[in-house]
């Protein structure tokens, strides 16, 4: 069975940071493609950020850009989100899922297979 466990969200002010960490487990063919998406009530589910492990590349909404930042271990068995700078508006339940994909990772697609269970993060002003 597989598995993603998210950890670390909390309640911040505004300009604090925080680390979240989501714990992968069982098997799939690859955890090349792997994302953070949030979902804050009365909004839609948003991706945030993404990442394939086997080339490097990433992705970021817009409002996070040089803020935030994805990345695994070494083992890539745990996916991270450090989160610097926080703002009320990134007051949401946060995400992480994966994908098993081979060799050809797209870091935009959006399909997902896999989540976990949510972490929420709240920012007061």
């Amino acid at each position: 069975q597989v598995q993603l466990v998210e950890s670390g969200g909390g309640s911040v002010q505004a300009g604090e940071s925080l680390r979240l960490s989501c714990a992968a487990s069982g098997y799939i063919f690859s955890w090349n493609r792997m994302g953070w998406f949030r979902q804050a009530p009365g909004k839609d589910r948003e991706r945030v950020a993404g990442i394939c492990s086997n080339s490097g590349r990433t992705f970021y909404v817009d409002s996070v850009v040089g803020r935030f930042t994805i990345s695994q271990n070494n083992a890539r068995n745990t996916l991270y989100l450090q989160m610097n700078n926080l703002k009320p508006e990134d007051t949401a339940l946060y995400y992480c899922a994966a994908a098993s994909v081979g060799v050809y990772c797209d870091v935009d697609r959006t399909d997902f297979r896999y989540w976990g269970q949510g972490a929420q993060v709240t920012v007061s002003s």
